[in-house]
């Protein structure tokens, strides 16, 4: 879900960035360079102290979960802010930062197969995908997710943008519910609608900052349905059809949120207090989007960091403080 890279660039980037002489070096055996990786146990450390730096909107709503699924989502996270990194880094020429894509996804792929890790992440990211049985084409769709936001593109219809979401906001729903749990196998398809509901929000949200910097998510048929083009999306003009092109995406959008509400109902006890703040922040925003006539361009829509609070609070209160519950980590537990 896209909520879980979230956050503040600068206060990531110097940490997420430390291991990138691993994904510069062209060796094919590693050497002395490798020999200071860090243990499994400095791995769930750096994964934490990562997620903690983000300042990520989001990671609040993780201290509703349990210990043991609070320290996984960590390493998720972790690993979902390196991948991010490599692709945003605008200070890298795109053929570097395709380079290092293609790097990272072979890194990834020899961690998972028991070779050396290569980086920090690694260590704690291969025990988790281990013990929640993530499957291991979800965390490479997600690198794929990466490197197909690298250049901008036209989507022509709803499904090729479907495709798109899968891969940056669906497969990592489904990686959260691997750590979450769940037994019934609908939970599978929902949580790609719930990336769904979530990618279309942030979508909407950022319509014209998008635009401007010549990327375009809205359908091309969409788009032709209203009569508007491109620069349509950029002028900030206040058209009217504009508007019936936003309330014709976020009505999509509804759709694909009660899908997620259903989802939280699937989910195992643990989890759902921050899957529903997920969902219920998302879909408060999208509110927002919606009361205000779908003025994307004269302001960055946001909820405050109270209302987040309140939501957060309130899913636990929902979620965790019932007779039963296990000890929820009200202290950061590193």
């Amino acid at each position: 879900m896209p909520a879980l890279t979230s956050g503040s660039p600068s206060a990531t980037r110097g940490l997420a960035l430390v291991a990138r002489p691993f994904l510069e070096t062209q060796a094919d055996e590693p050497g002395q360079r490798f020999d200071a990786m860090p243990n499994l146990l400095e791995s769930y450390a750096w994964c934490h102290r990562l997620t903690r730096l983000s300042r990520s909107s989001f990671y609040l709503s993780f201290y509703t979960l349990p210990r043991d699924l609070f320290r996984d989502l960590c390493v998720l996270y972790a690993f979902m802010r390196v991948s991010d990194d490599l692709g945003d880094d605008a200070t890298v020429p795109l053929g570097e930062r395709c380079a290092a894509i293609n790097k990272w996804r072979t890194m990834l792929g020899h961690a998972l197969d028991g070779k050396r890790c290569e980086h920090p992440v690694l260590p704690a990211l291969t025990d988790v995908v281990r013990r929640r049985r993530v499957p291991r084409e979800y965390l490479v769709d997600v690198i794929d997710g990466v490197e197909s936001d690298l250049a901008p593109r036209i989507f022509e219809t709803f499904g090729e943008l479907s495709d798109y979401c899968y891969h940056v906001a669906g497969a990592v729903g489904l990686c959260c519910m691997h750590i979450w749990g769940y037994t019934d196998p609908r939970a599978e398809a929902l949580a790609v609608d719930t990336g769904l509901a979530f990618q279309l929000t942030n979508i909407l949200r950022d319509v014209a900052e998008d635009a401007r910097m010549g990327r375009h998510y809205l359908p091309q048929e969409d788009l032709d349905r209203f009569g508007l083009t491109t620069a349509d999306l950029r002028t900030g003009e206040p058209l009217p059809r504009f508007r019936e092109l936003m309330a014709y995406e976020a009505a999509r959008a509804r759709l694909y949120f009660g899908r997620a509400e259903e989802l939280v109902g699937l989910c195992s006890p643990g989890g759902r207090a921050i899957l529903d703040a997920m969902v219920r922040t998302y879909s408060s925003l999208l509110t927002a989007i919606e009361s205000s006539s779908f003025d994307v361009h004269s302001r960055r829509i946001r909820l405050g960091l109270w209302r987040k609070m309140r939501i957060v609070l309130s899913s636990y209160w929902r979620y965790r403080l019932h007779p039963g519950a296990q000890d929820v980590a009200l202290v950061d537990p590193s």
